[in-house]
């Protein structure tokens, strides 16, 4: 289904440069570019990590019957039974709302259980069922989804300069709404 991709010679260049501790000279390389180019470059880059985002979220539904998100969710429950709600939003880095929506559904398909503390009634944990732990270990990986775990294997430096980058990004667009990095991209719910 995915295509292995070799870095370029150039980006590999850059790679050794920076792991060495010099600085990649990007501006120079950029300027000797057509006008227009390093834009469109970027433009193809980010279609190409959305719809790569896009098409694993697709095929995990095909393949076990819940969205990308809720199979994210599952995950951390796998991980950490016994979460509450909100632990389990700051997980994710989604609403608390959105959460509650996504273990609402997973309820309903018997893949997850919740229960009342037994020191405090007024709190609900979450742990997966026997049917969850199950569809789970048979799901596609990653089970949290291509890009929470492609950004996992980036370095501090380069984790740095992609988020450099997008805020750079973000700052010349005219209307964001920071409340959108706390809901799940679209496709995957």
């Amino acid at each position: 289904m995915a295509i292995k991709r070799k870095p370029s010679a150039e980006a590999g260049k850059v790679a050794a440069k920076t792991a060495a501790g010099g600085s990649a000279n990007i501006s120079a390389e950029v300027a000797d570019a057509p006008a227009g180019m390093g834009q469109l470059d970027a433009l193809k880059r980010l279609r190409i990590v959305i719809r790569a985002a896009q098409r694993h979220s697709s095929w995990v539904e095909k393949q076990c019957g819940v969205s990308g998100a809720q199979l994210w969710v599952m995950q951390e429950l796998l991980e950490q039974p016994g979460l509450r709600v909100g632990e389990l939003a700051a997980k994710l880095a989604i609403h608390q709302t959105t959460t509650s929506n996504l273990v609402e559904a997973l309820v309903k398909k018997s893949y997850v259980l919740k229960a009342r503390d037994q020191r405090d009634q007024r709190v609900v944990t979450l742990m997966l069922s026997e049917q969850g732990q199950k569809m789970i270990a048979d799901a596609p990986k990653p089970a949290r989804g291509l890009l929470p775990e492609a950004l996992g294997k980036l370095d501090t430096r380069g984790l740095a300069a992609l988020n450099k980058g997008l805020q750079a990004l973000l700052d010349v667009i005219e209307q964001v709404d920071d409340g959108f990095g706390m809901q799940p991209l679209p496709f995957t719910m």
